[in-house]
């Protein structure tokens, strides 16, 4: 349970008596500090438009967490791609045919709610697997007639806590050809997972057969970026080019095959599997991964104390190491090691 972060007591027991009065309920002893931050505003806070940026992203977050909780054992694929794609395009139909063939495996599917690579992708896995995460724009953006009149749909008034959801819901990011917006969303999954602030998950970017959207922007990745030594080698392994839907399927299967979940506990990183490693994967692990485990090497785990909140990944076989936190384009090699064996 997290601290109070104030130690004012007469304001501690009032806010324990509102939460009471509520009726109480989950994570009560956050909810208390965010009421406390929140009166703190009374006196920090000033201009009256930076109070309502922050009303509003409170708002909006626990509008969104609300809406994905029931689905939260389920997997989900988020689809980025322009508005202006028209359906006879090929990459409007390639939407279609991914969506179509990852809800087939049990994944629903995450976009924009607007037109363009948004509808097919809705077009293909269906209301029923899709959720739509539309945003108020100066000239009005109504979501596409698919998801329009579907509860799994929320309008967001800022682009930062839509990306939020987009991401902190995903188990895969698939990018089609697009405009500032589909960039700006591909590099900001890449930037979390470069730096540890978001999971690691399969980013695929998806082109036409014989396309070179995809192409031309990783050669510019490779003749700017890293020769300019700007990014590193391993950094490239965290996306991954696809000419045609079945292969991004493919792709994003193939990173559950083994792999479940992982999280930190204190200077550990746990690795939840499917499948046991044997004595000599883990030795082979600890050997090729050398250069980014510090401390405990890779060994087979049981469950942490501190994973006691994750239900549902408590009976999974798990190795915990010392990683070093830098290198997740290596701890994403590490992952796919593991659903080779």
């Amino acid at each position: 349970m997290d601290k109070p972060r104030y130690i004012d007591v007469e304001l501690h027991h009032r806010i324990q008596e509102l939460i009471a009065y509520k009726g109480g309920g989950a994570n009560a002893d956050i909810v208390e500090d965010v009421i406390s931050n929140a009166l703190k505003l009374l006196t920090d806070v000033q201009d009256r438009g930076d109070a309502r940026v922050i009303r509003s992203t409170v708002r909006e977050l626990r509008h969104a967490f609300r809406l994905f909780a029931p689905y939260g054992n389920r997997r989900k694929v988020t689809i980025f791609g322009s508005a202006r794609t028209r359906p006879e395009h090929p990459e409007y139909q390639q939407a279609v045919e991914f969506a179509r063939e990852i809800a087939d495996a049990g994944f629903m599917v995450i976009t924009g709610a607007g037109p363009g690579i948004m509808q097919a992708g809705h077009e293909g896995a269906g209301p029923d697997m899709s959720f739509g995460a539309n945003i108020r724009l100066p000239w009005e953006q109504s979501a596409n007639p698919i998801i329009e009149n579907d509860k799994k749909l929320i309008t967001f008034k800022y682009f930062f806590t839509r990306k939020l959801t987009f991401i902190r819901n995903a188990d895969a990011v698939v990018l089609f050809p697009g405009g500032f917006g589909t960039m700006d969303e591909g590099f900001e999954a890449l930037t979390l997972m470069q730096t540890g602030k978001g999971r690691l998950m399969p980013l695929v970017l998806l082109d036409r057969p014989n396309g070179t959207y995809w192409k031309t922007w990783d050669k510019n990745n490779r003749e700017h970026l890293l020769r300019s030594q700007l990014v590193s080698q391993d950094d490239l392994t965290l996306y991954h080019i696809a000419e045609t839907p079945k292969e991004a399927v493919r792709f994003i299967t193939r990173f559950y095959r083994n792999f479940h979940s992982m999280r930190f506990v204190r200077d550990l990183l746990v690795i939840r599997l499917k499948h046991t490693p044997t004595p000599s994967a883990i030795e082979a692990i600890n050997e090729d991964f050398a250069d980014i485990i510090t401390g405990e090497p890779a060994c087979v785990s049981g469950p942490t104390p501190e994973e006691r909140e994750d239900n549902d990944c408590v009976n999974f076989p798990r190795i915990t190491l010392g990683f070093d936190r830098r290198q997740y384009g290596r701890l994403r090699q590490l992952i796919d090691t593991l659903n080779s064996l």
